[in-house]
């Protein structure tokens, strides 16, 4: 049976149904958003979950790890605070911590034990993590608290001291109470479980408002390997090495060196490269344990081309656990890319692009969904770096809001207010000085920063 040609003014009529719907399709998203009801976070009471939240992963057993939470007490609410992960055969670990000059005790006691000169990083048993006292400025009674922590877990789990990793998060300049995990360690031990992923991703939280996990899988001479990690951070993220807590287990088997080269090199364009309000913990930690469990041959050289596959796998499960940070920044309702090209250096983008990352007037502009560039020329000229003035542009996703200096005679504001409803918008911007670049990932601020803050120890 023949059918009747479509008429040319049908055609013509469902192509302009087809762009009106396209134009109107992030005023929808965002009106959805905006009418779906706030879910209460797992976290700290009070706080909603961030509408920009990513379900946590299915992660399978990691070989050679066991998990276990608790509640220790150093919230006033119900809610586990406290985290083991137990290593049985021992496992390799490296780690890379803050930069800041007020390093808590935690951290100081982690980087001792892996001082590559004398040998640490090898057999490690047990990673203890606190949430809710960071154990920082807190002088000499700080470190004796954390020494204290890991000599029991230490007979705990019939192991040296050194080979107890610590971490802590939480309020700045109060003293950790050890006897509140001490006191839980006979729990601990019995609660151990290999699937306890989840239950870790929430006991390490704070103010964010929903766990953060990641996994991935790769082989190493025909030898399937898992990689598993959470982390934690929702404020103070921007970190110059890592992110506020992230612990990565895999079971492949690579020693101590070759896992520090390995976070060295992914740190810079993951966990680096996020902000959220421009401000760097004292207690920044990135741990990454190898248990060997996997039956992989052992990789001990960095430039081992047997690493490539696993590298890979690596950046892909810091770079998702770096963006969702910054998706549960706190009040946070927009995940921002900005991009930094044609700069004289890498290291000149990047400074570039986190000079527009940081920027208040730049993150309200955008919870605002104000394309207000001028405020992202502000953000470029105060650097310093080099920027050819008349050849700047600045893009925002597919729409030019200036080029050669100038803002753009293609520019459109009803277009461009309809790309800033998106939950996900994309910054570029080329400086014209070369051909270096770097991308930076933040969100917006918004009201609610300021009263999660306000808020924030009571």
């Amino acid at each position: 049976m023949n059918r009747p040609p479509a008429s040319k003014s049908g055609s013509t009529g469902q192509m302009i149904e087809s762009a009106i719907e396209k134009a109107l399709d992030p005023l929808a998203s965002a009106l959805k958003r905006a009418t779906q009801p706030a879910k209460a976070s797992p976290g700290k009471p009070g706080l909603m979950i961030s509408p920009l939240a990513v379900p946590f992963p299915t992660i399978p057993p990691i070989g050679g790890v066991e998990i276990a939470t608790a509640r220790a007490g150093f919230y006033k609410h119900e809610r586990d605070d406290l985290v083991v992960f137990h290593f049985p055969e021992g496992a390799s670990c490296a780690g890379v911590f803050t930069r800041h000059k007020v390093g808590s005790a935690p951290v100081d006691w982690c980087k001792r034990q892996l001082d590559a000169d004398k040998g640490g990083g090898e057999g490690v048993k047990a990673l203890v993590v606190n949430a809710g006292c960071a154990n920082a400025f807190t002088g000499k009674a700080g470190a004796d608290a954390a020494r204290r922590t890991a000599a029991e877990v230490a007979k705990r789990f019939d192991c040296r001291q050194r080979d107890v990793m610590l971490a802590s998060t939480g309020v700045i300049g109060v003293v950790l109470d050890e006897t509140k995990i001490t006191a839980r360690l006979p729990d601990i031990k019995a609660g151990l479980k290999v699937d306890n992923w989840t239950q870790a991703g929430l006991g390490i939280m704070t103010t964010d408002t929903f766990p953060k996990g990641s996994y991935a899988e790769c082989e190493i001479e025909g030898v399937t390997v898992r990689i598993a990690g959470i982390a934690k951070g929702s404020g103070m993220i921007a970190p110059d090495m890592a992110t506020m807590l992230g612990f990565i287990v895999t079971d492949a088997d690579i020693a101590p060196p070759v896992l520090k080269a390995l976070l060295n090199l992914h740190v810079r364009t993951t966990f680096n490269s996020v902000t959220v309000d421009g401000d760097t913990s004292t207690n920044d930690t990135a741990l990454i344990f190898a248990t060997g469990a996997s039956g992989a041959p052992r990789i001990g050289r960095v430039g081992d081309r047997r690493l490539k596959d696993f590298s890979a796998a690596l950046d892909k499960v810091m770079l998702d656990l770096a963006h969702q940070l910054v998706k549960d920044g706190e009040g946070a309702t927009k995940f921002v890319r900005i991009t930094v090209d044609g700069a004289a250096s890498p290291a000149s983008a990047r400074k570039l692009a986190k000079s527009i990352a940081d920027s208040p007037l730049v993150k309200t502009a955008i919870a605002g969904e104000d394309a207000n560039w001028g405020r992202i020329v502000m953000a470029v000229g105060k650097t310093e770096e080099a920027v050819d003035r008349d050849r700047l542009a600045i893009h925002f996703g597919p729409h030019v809001a200036a080029i050669d200096g100038a803002p753009s005679p293609t520019y459109d504001e009803a277009q461009m207010s309809a790309y800033m409803k998106n939950a996900e918008i994309d910054i570029t911007v080329h400086v014209g000085s070369g051909r270096a670049s770097a991308t930076v990932w933040t969100c917006d601020l918004t009201k609610r920063y300021i009263e999660i803050n306000g808020d924030y120890r009571s």
